[in-house]
């Protein structure tokens, strides 16, 4: 909790896919996508179970296939709250959207790092450490900090560097849902 993953968007996203099936209600991706768009704005993207382009507020979805690295997640020992950020006035609200294209291009910022870090000191010292082993930036709205690596190994290795203060864990990208093969099948 406080990580800025989506844990609780993914359990809610996962319980409406469970409930849908045990109970064969037979509701359509896109009615738990707009019954999960209810319950927060990234629940729809894990409904639909995919990696994907998100606008709007994570309703606009468009499908995309990603090269799928590894990625270090460092979380520091702090909580961060979604609501406090997206309320703090200091948040840039005027940042013009960008195309898929674009960020493939040129890359992306997350308009929250900068808010987050000042808030959280532990934020930002999580997030300047993993940067001199690499591009890392913060996730969602914090508190985790990550970066992406084109091997296990190479994950493994700033791995081990990091210091204890911090809990850590090494995830490989996917582009689809686990949960989606298993009712499939």
């Amino acid at each position: 909790m406080g990580g800025g993953l989506g844990g609780g968007s993914s359990n809610a996203a996962t319980t409406l896919i469970a409930l849908n099936h045990l109970w064969q209600t037979q509701l359509s991706t896109d009615e738990l996508a707009a019954l999960g768009l209810q319950l927060g704005a990234d629940v729809p993207v894990f409904v639909r179970g995919h990696s994907a382009w998100a606008e709007g507020i994570g309703e606009t979805l468009e499908p995309l296939m990603l090269d799928e690295y590894w990625y270090l997640v460092v979380k520091p020992p702090c909580f961060v709250s979604t609501e406090e950020i997206f309320s703090n006035q200091e948040l840039t609200r005027d940042t013009a959207a960008i195309t898929v294209a674009a960020f493939f291009e040129q890359g992306g910022h997350n308009d929250c790092e900068k808010v987050v870090c000042q808030s959280y000191p532990e934020v930002q010292k999580a997030l300047t450490w993993l940067k001199q082993h690499g591009p890392a930036q913060l996730t969602g709205t914090g508190a985790c900090v990550f970066s992406t690596f084109a091997s296990k190994a190479e994950a493994e290795a700033v791995l081990s560097k990091t210091p204890t203060e911090w809990e850590c864990f090494i995830a490989k990208g996917i582009n689809h849902s686990p949960l989606q093969h298993l009712l499939r099948d």
